[in-house]
């Protein structure tokens, strides 16, 4: 079984060649590489947020396995769901770390096999082609997340980082988000910069904390909320902002525009 492409030809290029050469042109050469255990990385369409993607896999080290932890947009499957199935692109397949995921599995309850929420979300399948070109033969454990509780957070952040430690994987945890939707870029820089600001403290509590209290509408915070507790335990020490950008930078309307963080946890 292969999860085929949903969002080909729409959010990226649909065939191999010109796939190619959108990434050439979104992914600089960066020879200096961060040797990172985890990274914020956008998933609206690459005309807009590509070239803020294409400077977190240009930064990263590759890794054999990226743990790529997403919102649920569709509100379809389980709440924690994980996918075991290989996924299509149109520069070929990319395999599930299965033997990594199982052991994730094993450990918690809430992480679930639920085809259903991968279906039609994209926020998984648009970081498929910067990782296929920066990474050829690494393999993925995609996992989204719909909702949870902060003690549910902390379980599934354990498992995972026991998990990568158990298997001895070489493992990079992607938090697939975009940040502010839908507001003037002052208000939007305003609020994405106090939800960076505790991304890049590594301070999971304090992101939860702040989108929440100031109503900053970035979707996938509890995924980055994960990953950020994934790194402490991983001994992550910092945090980088790589770069920052939003939706008006390609269209010209500033005054309603989504912001796009790529952010290094190292």
């Amino acid at each position: 079984m292969v999860r085929e492409a949903a969002v080909a030809g729409q959010f990226y290029a649909g065939d191999k060649g010109s796939l190619l050469k959108q990434l050439e042109a979104m992914i600089p050469d960066r020879p200096e590489k961060i040797d990172a255990v985890g990274a914020v990385a956008p998933h609206a369409g690459y005309i807009y947020s590509g070239a803020v993607a294409g400077e977190v896999y240009a930064k990263i080290k590759p890794k054999s396995t990226y743990i790529i932890l997403s919102p649920n947009h569709t509100g379809y499957g389980d709440r924690f769901a994980a996918l075991s199935e290989a996924w299509q692109t149109p520069l070929g397949v990319v395999d599930v770390d299965t033997d990594l995921l199982a052991a994730v599995m094993r450990n918690t309850d809430l992480v679930t096999e639920s085809p259903d929420a991968h279906i039609y979300e994209h926020s998984i399948e648009v970081q498929l082609p910067f990782i296929q070109r920066t990474s050829p033969e690494a393999r993925i454990v995609p996992i989204t997340v719909r909702d949870g509780h902060l003690p549910e957070l902390r379980e599934v952040a354990d498992t995972i980082a026991s998990a990568v430690k158990e298997t001895g994987r070489d493992a990079v945890i992607i938090a697939s988000s975009d940040m502010t939707h839908y507001e003037s870029r002052k208000a939007a820089k305003e609020k994405d910069k106090k939800a960076i600001q505790k991304i890049i403290d590594l301070d999971p509590e304090g992101l939860l904390s702040v989108v929440e209290g100031s109503n900053i509408s970035m979707c996938g915070y509890i995924p980055t909320a994960i990953m950020l507790m994934c790194a402490n335990k991983m001994n992550a020490k910092k945090g980088e902002l790589v770069k920052y950008a939003d939706s008006g930078d390609v269209t010209g309307d500033t005054v309603q525009v989504v912001g796009y963080a790529g952010i290094v946890v190292y």
